[in-house]
């Protein structure tokens, strides 16, 4: 499976020649209003969620991937519902709930995608209106499952969580 796309940082307006900020202004505003702030990280409640994971084994035995980036999305932005507070560009912006145990009876599912990307995935949340499970990679890539297909929403959970409250398309992965 393969997908090939990255979404620009875009410059702040407000500051001509300054520093990029981390988050658009929108999803800025979501994340706070969700209670994210700069510096967020509960690695406390991130190693409880690694816990539940590593013990949980589906009736046909298999079981679920945990490892750093995960620990690390989980820490910084676990726990947090953050929804849209505009338009979507392309599409309709999701609500994201940021809890890795909606995938908990998903291990089957997630080591099958990290099979065909060759590499582990661990869940990261849902997004709410359509139920996509959401999934981050051994290297921080994010994607969502859901009964459509499998989709590729960015590099890093920064790429994602913008495509998703900005309401840009993903790509979606194929067999290459």
């Amino acid at each position: 499976m393969h997908a090939d796309r990255t979404t620009p940082r875009h410059p702040d307006p407000r500051v001509p020649g300054g520093p990029t900020p981390r988050f658009t202004e929108p999803v800025d505003t979501a994340l706070r209003a969700a209670g994210w702030e700069p510096g967020r990280r509960n690695i406390e409640q991130a190693e409880i969620w690694a816990d539940t994971l590593r013990a949980h084994t589906s009736p046909g035995g298999h079981r679920h991937a945990v490892f750093p980036a995960a620990v690390e999305a989980w820490a910084e932005f676990g726990g947090l519902t953050v929804t849209p507070t505009g338009p979507g560009r392309q599409i309709a912006p999701a609500t994201v709930d940021l809890d890795p145990l909606h995938g908990l009876h998903m291990a089957r599912t997630l080591g099958d995608l990290g099979r065909a990307l060759d590499t582990e995935v661990a869940p990261l949340g849902l997004e709410t209106d359509n139920q996509s499970l959401l999934a981050i990679d051994a290297e921080g890539r994010v994607y969502a499952l859901d009964h459509t297909g499998d989709w590729y929403l960015g590099p890093d959970i920064d790429h994602a969580l913008t495509d998703l409250v900005c309401g840009i398309t993903p790509v979606r992965l194929t067999a290459s």
